[in-house]
Order: structure tokens, then C-alpha cells, then sequence
């Protein structure tokens, strides 16, 4: 079968695209053809060995994949032969990744497809999806009214927060880029600011989430605009490595720094998060991705734009040649 794999890590150029032996069908997982599998950073960093995961050589990349079912172990139920699935937590912890015309998957971290969405919009979702879900429902849950903070929101974690946020009732802040405002209230935030600006200053009520998908906003900043109980929830590094705070304030308030790497996330995580995320994505939500879709042959070219962020678009390869 087809598939783009690695023997070793390193740069893009240690990424093969060739033929490796069918796998082997276990009890309690599926035989996909896969139809699109998602290239993202965290793909990039386990090729490169920066983030370290067990193996076996050679390791075939990739997260997430959408496709269709050829083959059902005989101990998996809820799952037949025809149905369209998707995935989004292979390629790490051991697991094999999924850049490949045909995969075996544990039933366990397969949904089915919600019907009428499109394989490659989907499958493109899935990773930013899961990762904003997750955030909103398991690290810092969200409640009806209370208000939410998402900072740098025009991105592709960032829109998925605003969408998830706002389906969670809750009053939704954003920042973004001027250019970028109409749309993030399109998708559900009720004040949307420039982060060019002092956006701080123009907050005046006490923000019980803040999640930073930027980078750009000092960690001291997002404490002092937190209330009661309030959390920052951090998936990158803040601009400041080293900062003071007011630690009193910060106990007394019960506020909390919380971070958050998808990879690490619970299988009851993931699973829930699956499960919210079809149900939006039957609404026809968190599907805003802008796509660059390449075959699987140019996958050493797609880890190159996604590392060096040559692209806002979201990369998609699929099986087949140049």
C-alpha cells in the first residue's frame, strides 16, 4: 500500500513516500481506506524527534484521517463495513500514524462521520477541534453566561474556541486582527477587539476563561483580568517566559494557570470531545478552514509549509500521485 513514513528522525527530507506491507487486522480495530489525513505542527514535531513518543521504524506520520471502513475485528461493535469514520489521536504513544491508503485504528478512537460533511473540510477540523473542545469542556469548563476570552481568535484553534464557547452559552470575547472582526462575530463572539491595541484596558468585566492561541499577550496581563475562580489555559508558551504576579490576589481569588497539550489528553477526553464535536460539525460548525489539499507524494513538502508557516490554510493530503 501506498504511505508516507520515516525511518528515522529528522528535517522533512527523512519523510519516504513508497510501498510497506498492508497491517494487520487485531480484534478490536478497523481496517480503513483512507480517504484525507490532516498535516499539523505536532506531526512536525514528532518527525523532527523534538517531541519525543514511542515508535516502531518505519513509522508511517500523521494524526488525523478520514475514510471508509473495509473490515471490522471480531470483537468491535458499532462500527460495519461502509461507514465513513474519522480519527484523531494516531501517529503517537506507539500508535501508527495514518499517511497511508489503508489503516488499521482502534475502535476505540474512531466516530463515524456525521452524514453530508465533506471528507476534506472534516478532516482538516478535526485536531483544532478536539484541542478547543477539550479545553472548554474538560480543563476549564464552561458554563452558560459566564465569560470567555480567546486571544488571537482569527486562527484555526481560535475560531473552533470562539464557535465551541458561544455553543456553550457563554458571553465570548475575542482579539484579532481588524481585518478579521466581522467574521469572528459571524461565528459567535460578542466583542471582538484589535490586539494591536490595548485590548486589556477595554475589558471591564471579570473573565472567568482566557486561552492565548498567539503567544503575544503577557502572561501578568490575562491574570489581572481574571475574576473569581477564573483560569488561564495555556497551548503555547506567553510571550513573557518570566513575569511577577500578585500572588496574593491570585490564591485569594482561587485563579488558576492551567496547560493543556492534546497529545497528553485522556482517551475519556478525546471521546467526549468526539462526540460534542459531531454533534456541531452535524450543525455545520468548526468546518471555516481555509484548505491546501496535496497527495500524499508531497508529503515532505506539506511538513515544509507547515513548519516554516508558509500557508494560513490548513494542509490536507490524500492518496495518490502528484
Amino acid at each position: 500500500m501506498q504511505a508516507a513514513y520515516i525511518e528515522q528522525t529528522g528535517q522533512p527530507d527523512v519523510i519516504k513516500v513508497g510501498d510497506l506491507p498492508q497491517p494487520t487486522l487485531r480484534p478490536t480495530e478497523l481496517l480503513v481506506k483512507v480517504t484525507a489525513v490532516a498535516v499539523n505542527h505536532v506531526d512536525t514535531f514528532v518527525r523532527r524527534g523534538s517531541f519525543k513518543t514511542a515508535m516502531t521504524l518505519p513509522f508511517v506520520i500523521g494524526r488525523d484521517a478520514v475514510g471508509t471502513v473495509t473490515a471490522v475485528g471480531e470483537q468491535v461493535t458499532g462500527f460495519n463495513v461502509g461507514d465513513r469514520i474519522w480519527t484523531n489521536s494516531m501517529g503517537y504513544d506507539g500508535r501508527p500514524g495514518v499517511t497511508s491508503a489503508i489503516a488499521v485504528i482502534p475502535a476505540e478512537r474512531v466516530f463515524l462521520a456525521p452524514v453530508g460533511i465533506d471528507d476534506l473540510p472534516l478532516v482538516a477540523a478535526v485536531h483544532s477541534a478536539a484541542t478547543a473542545a477539550i479545553l472548554l469542556t474538560d480543563v476549564s469548563p464552561v458554563e452558560p453566561g459566564q465569560v470567555v476570552l480567546i486571544e488571537g481568535a482569527a486562527g484555526h484553534v481560535g475560531t473552533k474556541l470562539v464557535q465551541i464557547a458561544h455553543a456553550k452559552g457563554a458571553e465570548v470575547l475575542a482579539t484579532a486582527n481588524p481585518r478579521d472582526f466581522d467574521r469572528l462575530k459571524q461565528l459567535g463572539a460578542q466583542q471582538v477587539l484589535d490586539y494591536h491595541a490595548d485590548f486589556a484596558s477595554a475589558i471591564t468585566t471579570p473573565v472567568q476563561t482566557i486561552v492565548d492561541t498567539s503567544d503575544k499577550v503577557d502572561l501578568k496581563t490575562n491574570i489581572s483580568l481574571l475574576g473569581l475562580g477564573g483560569t488561564v489555559a495555556l497551548i503555547t508558551a506567553p510571550v513573557t517566559n518570566q513575569f511577577t504576579f500578585e500572588v496574593r490576589e491570585f490564591y485569594t481569588q482561587q485563579q488558576r494557570i492551567v496547560g493543556f497539550v492534546i497529545s497528553h489528553a485522556s482517551l475519556d477526553q478525546l471521546q467526549r470531545a468526539g462526540q460534542l464535536l459531531n454533534q456541531l460539525f452535524a450543525q455545520g460548525l468548526l468546518l471555516d478552514d481555509d484548505l491546501q489539499v496535496m497527495p500524499f507524494t508531497q508529503a515532505k513538502r506539506a511538513h515544509e509549509i507547515v513548519e516554516a508557516n508558509q500557508t494560513k490554510a490548513r494542509l490536507v493530503l490524500v492518496p495518490g500521485e502528484a
